[in-house]
């Protein structure tokens, strides 16, 4: 008996964002669906508007499991996580722990796949990349609905991840931006109309 998917659904169990008021919590298992959501987009808009190759179907799965860690080691917040080096490799390390923790629950017919997502190698740099401009458009879409909301809580972090993320330099990422973020600071009425 495996207790793997045992353990992934119980993503949903941790909680994001600790450190500040929310007004919607949210979860690492609805986080990672919107970040899958938002890769499957970005890797869209690069094919279809820019005329890129990227291997959308990779670049979904790996963002499914991008945070998978995190139902061992909880999230860990960026101000904490980035606050030195020394916790920085020390919070590495630990995500490393877990994702071995992980893998020791797959069965061995399955480790290959599943140890190539809980731990993308090198040859996923470029996969990775879409993964990382979606988690943070994701955690910029959650700011924006927050402020929408009427939480300052969230306005200094939002202007955070707009400059991350523009900063970037994927005309898909700006596209996002332009044709689809603007929504998420509008009511139901106002998108409804």
């Amino acid at each position: 008996m495996s207790h793997f998917f045992a353990y992934l659904y119980r993503l949903r169990f941790i909680r994001r964002w600790s450190l500040m008021r929310n007004t919607e919590p949210e979860n690492v298992a609805e986080h990672s669906f919107n970040v899958a959501l938002i890769t499957h987009a970005l890797c869209t808009i690069a094919r279809s508007l820019f005329g890129k190759e990227v291997d959308t179907n990779r670049a979904v799965t790996l963002a499914l499991f991008h945070d998978v860690t995190e139902v061992v080691t909880g999230d860990i917040p960026t101000p904490v996580k980035h606050h030195d080096d020394a916790i920085l490799r020390g919070v590495r390390a630990l995500e490393g722990l877990a994702a071995q923790q992980l893998l020791a629950m797959v069965p061995d017919p399955l480790k290959d796949t599943y140890g190539a997502l809980i731990v993308p190698g090198a040859s996923e740099v470029e996969a990775l990349r879409w993964v990382r401009a979606a988690d943070k458009l994701a955690a910029y879409l959650k700011c924006a609905a927050e402020v929408a909301a009427g939480n300052r809580e969230f306005v200094v972090a939002k202007r955070q991840l707009e400059e991350i993320v523009r900063e970037m330099d994927m005309p898909e990422v700006e596209y996002f931006l332009t044709r689809f973020a603007p929504s998420f600071e509008r009511t139901l009425d106002e998108i409804s109309e």
